[in-house]
């Protein structure tokens, strides 16, 4: 075997490896971790409100574990069901008020039908008269305002009320009146007593309807409204309802 010489100059000298410690995969695995936590934390505070809107109390109730959430729809479900309940009461006054508007009632509690709309003597009887005793109050069949309450020539002492619709209802041969013009009245309430004025034989109330300002059967639109003269009937639930008003 040959000797290598002092004097040959060692060609390996500086060249060699110095080891190193080799990696640990589990730390490769705890920097990504942390890595992606640093990203969706981001992603979360760019969707957070401005930092002036967001009340300390809410993020201190957050570093606790607090449960504001469910504290917040609780909250959120009371207003809406206080909401509710405030909608439900006013629709339900709005009803009460509309259906107040369509009563109707008869004008008399006991009265005999002695005459009937259509021509008499060769003219028109332009209404209904319902015998009753002098003096027996009498209401209001539907409600509306007074456009005329007083002494009217034929119709004696007489009393005109107009309703929304424009639809008017005479009382006429009144012994008195118990309303004023302007008055705004109610269906069921007295307006006036039964008499013997103007052009009348025999103590009665005289009843005429005028829609669009022509005379109309006075039995036939009643009818129509739930109300029989003839049978001396009205709606149960529309007198019960005058009745609560």
């Amino acid at each position: 075997m040959r000797q290598r010489l002092s004097s040959e100059p060692d060609r390996y000298r500086g060249r060699r490896r110095v080891p190193t410690p080799p990696r640990s995969r589990y730390a490769v695995v705890v920097t990504s971790a942390f890595v992606g936590a640093g990203v969706v934390a981001l992603g979360a505070a760019s969707n957070l409100p401005d930092n002036k809107a967001v009340d300390p109390d809410i993020l201190q109730s957050l570093s606790k574990g607090s449960s504001i959430t469910t504290d917040a729809l609780e909250n959120r479900d009371g207003d809406n069901a206080a909401s509710r309940g405030e909608n439900r009461a006013a629709n339900t006054q709005l009803s009460d008020e509309e259906a107040a508007r369509d009563i109707y009632l008869l004008p008399l509690d006991d009265y005999e039908f002695t005459s009937a709309y259509g021509v008499r003597f060769g003219k028109l009887h332009a209404g209904i008269d319902l015998a009753a005793p002098d003096g027996t109050p009498y209401k209001a069949v539907h409600g509306g305002t007074v456009t005329a309450a007083g002494y009217a020539g034929g119709y004696g002492y007489s009393i005109t009320i107009r309703q929304d619709d424009g639809t008017e209802i005479i009382y006429a041969h009144s012994r008195r009146t118990l309303v004023n013009k302007g008055d705004v009245v109610k269906a069921g309430q007295v307006i006036g007593e039964v008499g013997n004025t103007g052009y009348s034989y025999g103590t009665h109330l005289h009843l005429e309807v005028h829609v669009n300002g022509t005379p109309v059967d006075p039995i036939t639109f009643l009818e129509e409204r739930g109300v029989s003269i003839k049978l001396q009937m009205e709606s149960v639930y529309a007198a019960l309802d005058a009745e609560a008003s």
